[in-house]
């Protein structure tokens, strides 16, 4: 974990790698719990007899839902403090190269690409990475843009 006594000290890693987070399981129950929030109750994600003989062998997580971890994943690898919030501002870019399946362990990684003054506080815009345990390929990669107000 990464502790940042305030925006400042965070601005000065600009263009470093802010750590790696704990390995976290992805379960059926989660997957189930993110179906019914979105409304997302497609086979892959849900009826697990059916996904052992489709594309993934297995129920994967959704797309969206692994980029839905984030935020969680983050809280292990850094933190700002002195700050009175950070809201999500966008993202920039995201991917999926390959799926997460139900039953394996994610982590965040996080590379802080760029951050700038805008009115009120600071603008960063953070790459993260959504690490699949044994796998050559994340599940997500996406460049996360945070307004941060001191």
């Amino acid at each position: 974990m990464r502790v940042f006594k305030d925006v400042d000290e965070l601005a000065a890693a600009k263009g470093e790698h802010l750590g790696v987070g704990e390995w976290r399981e992805v379960t059926q129950d989660a997957v189930q719990l993110f179906a019914d929030a979105t409304g997302d109750h497609q086979w892959i994600h849900l009826d697990s007899e059916r996904a052992k003989a489709g594309p993934f062998g297995s129920t994967i997580a959704h797309g969206y839902m692994s980029l839905s971890l984030i935020p969680v994943l983050a809280k292990d690898i850094y933190r700002v403090e002195n700050v009175t919030m950070v809201v999500n501002y966008g993202l920039n870019k995201v991917r999926f190269p390959a799926p997460v399946k139900v039953g394996a362990r994610v982590r965040g990684s996080a590379e802080l690409l760029d951050i700038t003054d805008v009115p009120g506080g600071k603008q960063a815009i953070t790459k993260f990475t959504v690490e699949i345990e044994g796998s050559d390929k994340p599940g997500c990669v996406a460049e996360t843009v945070s307004r941060i107000i001191p």
